[in-house]
């Protein structure tokens, strides 16, 4: 069984995550079969929009914790391939159908989409504050959301579809039956377009995003080694046992105390 699978539907591509069994965790199979799906997408001279979607009751958990647990290190073995929709590289937009579970990296992909369609009653979670010496910081301002939005998204709070439709993260909300016929009809909107209009369109939005600038960049990367280098191992052993997790926090307690500013990280 494929764990990406794909279909054509003209000038339409669905790309489908298919893990069912690990809520379409992103193990390291999958990462390189979605780097050379996305590639073989942005070359090809038939295909023009894809929808991004998964199988199962899960859109997708994010990192396989237990591939992590037994390669003894967090977070997912990327690719030796680039895969351009992760590095920006790919010029034809994408639109989620979001079917379930979009946590950790699944929300990331989510949120790398340029239109998104979810079923109600999908569940979303920004999980780096349970998994990392950093919550996820960004995606509430790249998505540029009201301050307490983005600070309850950074602390790992979980959101349902219901609610990220309210303050505008999500352009449908649809029944189960719905998602894909709805994607789809998005995605044929975008083919009665003029093509560098399309294209030209999408490059533009994406470059008005907001972005942390350098120096918060760079305050991000010193917070995240601000901690107990042990705290991310037992964060995923106990998710994958099932246990509450016992957190050193510090090496040294006083560490607390010595957060790094923008002051002390800026060039």
């Amino acid at each position: 069984m494929a764990v990406v699978e794909t279909e054509r539907l003209g000038q339409i591509l669905v790309v489908r995550m298919n893990r069912p069994e690990r809520l379409n965790a992103l193990n390291a199979e999958m990462r390189i079969r979605l780097a050379e799906t996305w590639t073989e997408f942005r070359h090809s001279n038939d295909l023009e929009v894809a929808i991004f979607t998964g199988t199962g009751r899960a859109f997708c958990a994010g990192e396989d914790m237990k591939e992590s647990l037994a390669r003894g290190m967090p977070g997912g073995q990327r690719p030796s391939i680039e895969d351009p929709f992760m590095t920006g590289a790919l010029e034809k937009p994408v639109i989620a159908a979001v079917n379930g579970y979009a946590m950790g990296g699944g929300f990331m992909l989510v949120e790398r989409t340029d239109l998104r369609v979810a079923v109600k009653g999908a569940v979303f979670e920004v999980s780096e504050a349970k998994r990392w010496l950093l919550g996820g910081y960004n995606h509430g301002h790249v998505a540029n959301l009201p301050y307490p939005i983005a600070m309850e998204m950074a602390l790992g709070f979980r959101f349902t579809a219901e609610r990220f439709y309210e303050i505008g993260f999500l352009n449908r909300l649809v029944e189960a039956e719905e998602l894909l016929p709805s994607a789809i009809a998005m995605a044929e909107h975008l083919l009665t377009l003029p093509p560098a209009s399309r294209v030209n369109t999408v490059h533009m939005m994406r470059q008005m995003r907001p972005m942390p600038s350098l120096d918060q960049q760079r305050l991000a990367a010193a917070l995240k080694e601000h901690g107990a280098k042990s705290d991310l191992i037992e964060s995923r052993a106990a998710f994958a046992e099932k246990r509450a997790p016992n957190f050193k926090g510090w090496d040294d307690p006083q560490d607390r105390y010595r957060l790094p500013t923008l002051e002390t990280v800026s060039g």
